[in-house]
């Protein structure tokens, strides 16, 4: 496979991640295809599935830019912002947008590619060193998501990145136990969606909901693990609840879906021989 082919794989292997974040139901308060339902939420998800194959070129020339780089640097960083910023662009013009996890799987992506032999940890902590780099291009004027971090102290999109992507560690380790226990793969995959919900510092839950609410909705994915989890009676009863309550009160935890979507992606490189 060519240096090119090989890069088009890593970004189609990441659509396909967040792709599969999309169709997977029932996720409480995320968009997924119950929401066909609606016109309104309708159209909103055929946006988000199309926006989310718009990410693709702007993934391949991620990877594209840390094989030729061939190093965690500062440059690289830089790089990696222009393109996301190139793509954030694009990606607007199709009507939806995945900005939360283009940052995620951008790192992951180049991360993955710097060491096509690497999988979970190793990619999760190389993607650690690109983000410990300031990006010295982006621009000066502050994010919701950072404004949020500082008003509350959340680790934010960029802790997240410099702590190695814990919660994307987490729900891997999600995805592994209950595959082990005999579940459903989409069970495995609700499963780790809560995982990352019971402790994630939402900053989109915290600018919509406040530090109650965040509490509140991992409190709500704390209670249908403990319950046994989404492959069990208890469980699902305790999911449709919590799904009902988010959407009733207008709360989606966008960045819990975006590192489960980082996750699917680290789970599907392939394990290197030995």
């Amino acid at each position: 496979m060519s240096g090119r082919e090989d890069d088009e794989a890593l970004a189609g292997s990441a659509v396909a991640a967040l792709v599969g974040q999309l169709e997977l139901t029932p996720k409480p308060g995320l968009p997924d295809p119950r929401d066909l339902r609606a016109e309104v939420t309708r159209r909103d998800l055929r946006a988000l599935r199309w926006s989310a194959k718009a990410l693709a070129p702007g993934l391949a020339a991620m990877a594209a830019a840390a094989r030729r780089d061939g190093g965690a640097t500062p440059a690289l960083r830089a790089e990696l912002g222009s393109i996301g910023r190139c793509a954030e662009h694009t990606v607007g013009l199709t009507g939806g947008g995945h900005r939360g996890a283009l940052w995620v799987l951008g790192l992951l992506v180049a991360a993955a590619a710097l060491d096509r032999r690497a999988t979970g940890p190793e990619v999760t902590a190389t993607a650690k060193r690109i983000a410990a780099h300031a990006d010295r291009r982006a621009p000066r004027r502050p994010s919701r998501g950072s404004t949020v971090s500082v008003k509350y102290g959340a680790a934010g999109a960029r802790g997240e990145a410099r702590a190695g992507f814990p919660h994307v560690r987490g729900a891997l380790e999600a995805l592994t136990a209950v595959r082990s226990a005999g579940a459903p793969e989409p069970c495995a995959r609700l499963d780790a969606l809560l995982t990352i919900m019971s402790t994630l510092q939402d900053t989109e839950l915290l600018y919509t909901a406040g530090p109650h609410g965040l509490r509140h909705v991992q409190a709500g994915a704390r209670g249908v693990l403990e319950a046994g989890g989404t492959a069990t009676e208890a469980g699902r009863a305790g999911l449709a609840a919590l799904d009902d309550d988010l959407h009733a009160r207008g709360w989606s935890p966008r960045g819990s879906g975006a590192l489960l979507a980082g996750a699917l992606f680290v789970d599907a490189l392939p394990v290197p021989p030995l």
